[in-house]
Formats: structure tokens, sequence, C-alpha cells
């Protein structure tokens, strides 16, 4: 196992591997990193390789340059859609793959996120956002509604009527507002952006790898369903974890006053 890998840099993407940290970057600056099908078809292989790879632990995204992290969907190739489109849903999908992603998974906001950009941007574990960012969810404006999870996950992170407002009205909200929203955790000057990232993502990784899988595994499904059920869920995964080589580590680490050394068993 290596700290770092050779980047891997396709026609939309930029993708390197540094300290278990797999940076995707979407490299489209002169069409504000919109996303288009080989985007998303790059970005789906990249995942597809780093979730097997246990040299990668947790995943960044962001986008090239200092104006967008990503702008939306390609209107060239939205004015193409049609029913079978709608129904094959493509980045629907890839952003639910992201949702479910067994590793750890950021979003650094380095500019505009509006529409399938901003949807990506949910799918992830976290978001931070540079101080100049904006985001919001247009798509009523071209007659379509935010259908990459945007409908979904907007309302979920900053409740039914505020979500209802930013899609009907397709308003813009300045990085301060999104996080006094819920919809970004941290706002950071934009040259301290990545390595903010990194240190957030760093402090993750710290911790029990299978702490932080079941961590993601609890929360989402807790979220769509009843308190009770959630509470057994959680429940279940703690349970489960007090089986783990990580759980002995983790008590005689705090016990000791050292750093605990987990190994994900």
């Amino acid at each position: 196992m290596t700290d770092q890998q050779q980047p891997r840099t396709s026609e939309t993407i930029h993708a390197e591997v540094s300290d278990r940290v797999g940076t995707i970057t979407i490299d489209r600056p002169d069409q504000r990193n919109a996303l288009t099908s080989t985007v998303l078809a790059e970005i789906s292989q990249v995942l597809d390789a780093w979730e097997a790879d246990e040299a990668v632990r947790g995943i960044v995204v962001t986008g090239s340059g200092p104006t967008a992290f990503a702008a939306g969907a390609d209107i060239s190739e939205l004015a193409r859609w049609n029913l079978a489109d709608g129904l094959a849903a493509p980045m629907q999908r890839l952003h639910d793959r992201i949702q479910e992603f067994p590793k750890p998974t950021l979003a650094a906001l380095n500019g505009v996120a509006m529409g399938g950009g901003l949807e990506l941007a949910m799918s992830c574990d976290i978001r931070i956002a540079a101080d100049h960012a904006r985001m919001g969810l247009p798509e009523a404006g071209l007659g379509v509604l935010p259908g990459a999870g945007g409908t979904q996950r907007l309302s979920r992170l900053v409740g039914a009527g505020r979500a209802l407002e930013m899609i009907l009205t397709g308003r813009t909200l300045a990085a301060e507002q999104a996080e006094r929203y819920g919809l970004v955790t941290t706002v950071v000057p934009a040259a301290d952006l990545l390595p903010t990232a990194t240190e957030i993502m760093a402090t993750v990784l710290s911790k029990g790898p299978l702490a932080v899988r079941l961590a993601k595994l609890v929360i989402a499904p807790g979220s769509d369903t009843d308190q009770r059920t959630g509470l057994l869920l959680e429940q279940l995964a703690q349970t489960l974890l007090y089986t783990t080589e990580d759980k002995d580590e983790g008590a005689a680490a705090f016990l000791a006053k050292r750093a605990p050394d987990f190994d994900g068993r």
C-alpha cells in the first residue's frame, strides 16, 4: 500500500490519491464544469476503482478553477433528453451511488453549484464551501424539476418549506446563507477550501473505519423512517461494533492515553 498513487486524467475529470484520500476534480472549467454523460461515466469508473482499493479510505469531490464546482447538467444534452432518458435517470443513479458509497465522501464547493451540481454535492456526506460559492436549483425555469435527487435531498437537509421556496423560485443562496440553512457545514476563504477539506477528511479517517461505515449505513435510512425504527438500527449497529477489534483498540487507547491504531476489524 502506498500513500500516493499516480493521478488519473481523463477527458473530463482529474483523479488522484494522496494520504488515503482520493480527490475527483471535475475538469471542464470553460463550461463551468457542467455535468455531461461523459463526466458521469468517468466519475463512476473512478468510484468502481476506488471502492475496491484499500489504499483509498475517503473521497473529496471538487471542481476545476475558481468559478464553478459544477454548474448543473449540460443544457445541450438536456435539450435532447426524452422519456427514455428520464426513466434511465443516469445522474440520479450516480448520485444515489455516491450517497450509498461505503467510504466517507466530502464535496468541496469551489464556486457555483447549480442544479445537478448541487445535487451531486448533496449526495456527499459532508459539504463545505468557499466564501464566494453560490448554489441553487433553477430547473423549474427550464420547464423541468431537480430530478437527480434535488426534490428529496434538499428537503431533508433544509426542511420542506425552504426546499419548496428554493425550487419553486429558483433562488440562489450565497455560501453564508447556505451554511445557516444547513446545506453546507463550513464556509472558508477560497484559498483554505482544499486544505480544510483535507483536514476534515483526515479527522474522519482517524476514527474507527467500521464505526464510520456503520454510521453512514444507519443515518441515511434512519432519517427516512420513524424514530423507533431508527433507534433499532442504531442499536443493531452498535451491537456489531461491540464485537470488533476496533472497539477493543479504541477503549484500550483511550485508557492508555494514546492514539488508537484501528485496522477495520
